[in-house]
């Protein structure tokens, strides 16, 4: 259980962070960045939320990511390392494949695809797609920090992630009427 007595300590003032090993790192370190854009998401999902109405699915699904994403973020501020002994928080299989499922319920109730969506529609589908794309930041950073020598990140986050920017995109269509309602792009409509 995480207590919190109080909010500031100053531990940070000099631009440094504790990671969840108790290693110190600059606050613009890219570990710490690329949890800051996942707890960045996980606002940008509960704006979201302000909006589900009448999608009790939608809403479900999105209360159960933004648990997710503090497991996710709990994740990648403890990076796994050799000898460990305490157990850690880990994103699961488990959590893809619920992902996965929900990604392929909504699907099929959406009519298909006959153009790229542009971001829009209702304001549930605006702010899910505003949400997709800082999800895909947070990815990007991700992958390079699991691509930079002696940095770790699971595997099965980097999957959950992939998988969350697709169930965005799917959820933010479920709200225009189940793609009935989406803004769809018109190539040279402008020239």
């Amino acid at each position: 259980m995480v207590v919190l007595n109080r909010i500031y300590t100053r531990a940070g003032d000099d631009g440094m962070t504790a990671l969840g090993t108790g290693e110190r790192r600059p606050k613009y370190d890219l570990r710490v960045a690329a949890y800051g854009t996942f707890d960045e998401l996980n606002a940008a999902l509960g704006i979201a939320r302000l909006y589900t109405g009448g999608r009790a699915d939608v809403d479900a699904a999105l209360a159960r990511i933004q648990n997710d994403l503090f497991d996710l973020g709990a994740d990648l501020c403890a990076p796994e390392s050799a000898g460990e002994t305490r157990p850690r928080l880990r994103v699961t299989e488990a959590q893809v494949r619920r992902l996965e499922e929900e990604i392929d319920a909504l699907n099929a109730r959406l009519s298909p695809l006959r153009s790229f969506v542009l971001p829009g529609g209702s304001a549930a589908a605006a702010h899910l797609h505003l949400a997709r794309t800082i999800c895909r930041r947070a990815e990007r950073l991700a992958f390079e920090l699991a691509a930079r020598p002696g940095e770790q990140v699971s595997a099965t986050l980097l999957k959950y992630v992939n998988r969350l920017s697709d169930y965005l995109f799917v959820a933010a269509r479920a709200m225009n009427d189940d793609g009935a309602g989406d803004v769809l792009w018109q190539p040279g409509q402008n020239r």
